[in-house]
């Protein structure tokens, strides 16, 4: 089989060809990070905001994204992805946000699981930018994935 790159013999940017993988269960965890202050924490969790119920906006917005991150990543292929979870747990200084994506394919998942987590924190901070606009979406990154030729990665938890 080829080298996987994203150049052609020109040097030309172009999909890397996985007709010849096979196809296998692939998996994916990401996770990011929305901080803001105490009141807007306690506004989206007594659903006191102007917009709505911010975390069920948010879910929808993540799966929606996971779905169609090929449309935006220019490399990514189209994937008909088998599953795809959004959760969001409170923490002192803002929102974890957690995705997992799954499918049957010859390609992985990770930059659906990552574009999930992005969007759903992108979803967050519109809604809640009319009561803070300071928020910060940090930590985006990889926890996780699993099928494939490289099997199994799971992240060193690195803390700061």
């Amino acid at each position: 089989m080829e080298d996987f790159t994203h150049f052609n013999e020109e040097g030309h940017a172009r999909m890397v060809d996985v007709s010849e993988k096979p196809v296998t269960a692939r998996a994916a965890v990401a996770e990011c990070r929305i901080l803001m202050n105490a009141e807007t924490i306690r506004l989206v969790q007594t659903g006191g905001l102007p917009k709505g119920d911010v975390l069920s906006v948010a879910q929808v917005a993540g799966i929606m994204a996971a779905k169609r991150t090929y449309e935006i990543i220019p490399m990514c292929h189209p994937l008909m992805i088998t599953s795809a979870d959004i959760r969001f747990s409170f923490e002192e200084k803002g929102i974890l946000i957690r995705s997992t994506v799954k499918c049957n394919g010859e390609t992985g998942v990770e930059m659906e699981a990552l574009t999930a987590c992005s969007a759903a924190a992108l979803t967050v901070y519109d809604m809640c930018k009319a009561v803070q606009k300071d928020m910060e979406i940090t930590d985006l990154h990889l926890l996780e994935k699993s099928g494939g030729k490289s099997h199994f990665y799971r992240r060193e938890v690195q803390r700061v």
